[in-house]
């Protein structure tokens, strides 16, 4: 059996994780900790006379801290100012240096410590993100078992050529895109269509690189070679989104932005007037803006906590801080505002025809599609009681439909435009066109049926599109989906959407995605791995159920149980998040400025400053605490019921 592997020319180069929790911070501020213990420790039990060279030895844990821990941090930052990056984590370099340079050695071990714990507790809450690209890589085969005459023998999977026969064993990953020419199978797709569909598998009929196989071997023929199969195409699109993810600046970024420079215009004042450069290391330590490095990620991470414990995923911290602030809202439809399960609900025979016997030959063909409206009719078929015949010359072209040979009798099912262009004598015996889906079925070169649809939009669909301008914020909304004209438009009438977009595909959607949110923040919901791209490109991508492991990566969020009210739950756990956050950072730093004053008149010393700003730290966490314990309501929803 082919086992995954990431060597194929398709993945190579993915296996770079998007986002990497930096373990580095951690162990400074295990480092700084243990430095300033061991200081505390010695200055009580060694006299200040001890040294070496000049330099006291009680200071040397607190030196340690500044170069092995400091050092790294300054690297960063600079790196940060490379890229026209000013961040509120400025200060904080700053003040390291500073202290460095006047000795104030305990000062800037303790900056060291706030500036570490910070963008530690930050890469606690990314840690359990992972990468797009490797849970695509991990599904690719790296070898194929291609049989010539009697000899099978397995080669890799880029030595695979269009027209070579290879054997796909019970279980196996499908390796390229092919065609059966012998054997009789299931094979699970729903990597691809997002959906749990096991599609049977018969000769004629088409195969997918990256499905699994059933419990019967089949023997298939190459049609594509793997570097342009459909799951190689995908991949591509993948990666594309993945490097072209919009680029969202963290909350605490943007306070400091302001607070920064004027946390610098102060401190230099105060050394300039005082003439004392100790002034200007007191008003930077007490500038440190460590309600912005600590407290944020706090809020962060109790969020994520809260959202979890509502059957919510949050994937992408970010998506906590920028979901209350989207404008424009994208659906996809299938699985997002509807139920994601066509049902028949019509057979509208021509004369001669028995319906039974119609949905008989029918439904014997499609257990061999991958077509979404295949199981409503399997569905249809069972509950009537029909017992389904064999196919031969199972053949599923795009654009054609498909065709099978059952019980002697030629049948092909097809779409309306496709009927036209066969026969257009037949257009007069045709129903009018309705507003869901259908489909055409011909017998024996007889127009014979029309099978109609509805994939039922979800009982709050209306409901939540109608909340989310007046309680959200939401100025546009628009319904992006693959399939046909007609119902998606049926679709968006019924749910109040008026900017529709049908027929796209994922290429489609990621270039629409993208161009919206170039105007604007996006909020993406989807539901499947054609949605993936998309997903990656908007503001917030959310992502309904866990069917798909794909999709879920490329979520920044993946609501559990596929429910709209816990989308407007999440919403208000974003919205409660920034206030909360912001209620800690800007509390904080109102109380920073208020020491940074007494540090400018000479009342503060740096250490005394650094204390200072340990208590408002405390102050400022345990406000940010608050955001972990649930309300007695996470949702308005209800209110327009």
């Amino acid at each position: 059996m082919s086992e995954p592997a990431k060597t194929p020319e398709a993945v190579k180069s993915v296996d770079t994780p998007r986002i990497t929790p930096n373990r580095l911070q951690e162990w400074i501020a295990g480092l700084a900790l243990l430095g300033i213990a061991l200081h505390l420790i010695t200055r009580n039990s060694l006299p200040e006379t001890s040294r070496v060279e000049g330099f006291p030895l009680r200071d040397l844990p607190l030196l340690a801290v500044l170069i092995l821990g400091g050092a790294p941090l300054i690297v960063g930052l600079l790196a940060k100012l490379w890229r026209r990056e000013f961040g509120s984590d400025m200060l904080a370099g700053i003040s390291i240096l500073t202290s460095l340079a006047l000795g104030e050695y305990l000062a800037g071990a303790v900056v060291v410590l706030m500036l570490s714990g910070g963008e530690a507790l930050e890469g606690y809450a990314t840690r359990s993100a992972s990468s797009v690209l490797q849970a695509l890589a991990k599904r690719v085969p790296t070898l194929a078992q291609r049989k010539e005459g009697d000899t099978l023998s397995e080669v890799p999977l880029e030595a695979v050529q269009i027209g070579d026969i290879l054997m796909v064993f019970p279980n196996m990953l499908c390796p390229v895109d092919g065609t059966v020419i012998e054997g009789h199978g299931i094979m699970d797709e729903s990597y691809l269509t997002g959906e749990p569909y096991s599609v049977s598998k018969a000769p004629g009929t088409t195969v997918l690189s990256g499905a699994i196989n059933g419990t019967a071997a089949l023997t298939i023929r190459c049609e594509r070679p793997a570097r342009d199969s459909r799951y190689a195409k995908i991949m591509q699109v993948m990666r594309s989104s993945d490097q072209h993810r919009p680029h969202l600046r963290r909350l605490g970024d943007k306070l400091g932005a302001w607070y920064t420079p004027v946390s610098i215009i102060i401190a230099t004042i105060s050394w300039l007037i005082a003439g004392d450069p100790h002034r200007f290391l007191a008003v930077l330590v007490v500038a440190t803006p460590c309600p912005l490095l600590i407290a944020i990620p706090v809020a962060v991470i109790g969020s994520i906590s809260l959202a979890a414990r509502m059957g919510i995923i949050v994937k992408n911290p970010t998506v906590l801080e920028n979901v209350s602030t989207c404008q424009v809202a994208i659906f996809d439809k299938t699985g997002t505002l509807t139920y994601g399960r066509p049902s028949l609900t019509e057979i509208l025979l021509a004369d001669g025809f028995e319906k039974r016997e119609v949905l008989t030959l029918v439904a014997s063909l499609e257990r061999y599609s991958k077509h979404p409206l295949s199981s409503a009719i399997l569905d249809a078929a069972e509950k009537a009681g029909i017992t389904l015949q064999d196919a031969s010359e199972v053949n599923e072209l795009p654009g054609d439909g498909l065709r099978a040979t059952i019980g002697g009798r030629n049948v092909h099912v097809t779409g309306r435009g496709k009927l036209k262009a066969l026969s257009s004598e037949w257009l007069a015996s045709l129903p009018p066109v309705s507003s869901g889906m259908e489909c055409i079925v011909i017998v024996d070169g007889r127009y014979t049926a029309a099978f109609r649809f509805r994939d039922e939009p979800r009982l709050e669909g209306a409901h939540f599109i109608q909340h989310l301008k007046p309680y959200h914020g939401i100025k546009r909304m628009m319904l992006v989906s693959g399939d046909r004209e007609a119902e998606v438009s049926y679709l968006a009438q019924q749910v109040g959407i008026t900017e529709v977009f049908a027929s796209q595909t994922p290429e489609q959607k990621l270039a629409l995605v993208r161009e919206e949110t170039a105007k604007a923040p996006t909020l993406f919901l989807g539901d499947g791995i054609n949605d993936a791209p998309a997903l990656t490109a908007a503001t917030v991508g959310i992502a309904f159920g866990n069917s798909s492991d794909i999709t879920s990566e490329a979520a920044d969020a993946v609501i559990l149980d596929s429910s709209l009210e816990k989308v407007d739950v999440l919403l208000h756990i974003g919205k409660r998040m920034r206030s909360i956050a912001l209620q800690s950072a800007v509390g904080g730093m109102a109380l920073s400025i208020g020491g940074m004053a007494l540090a400018a008149t000479g009342h503060l010393t740096p250490v005394a400053g650094a204390v200072m700003q340990e208590v408002i730290d405390i102050a400022a966490v345990l406000n940010a605490l608050r955001v972990a314990l649930p309300p007695k309501t996470l949702s308005d929803y209800s209110l327009l019921d």
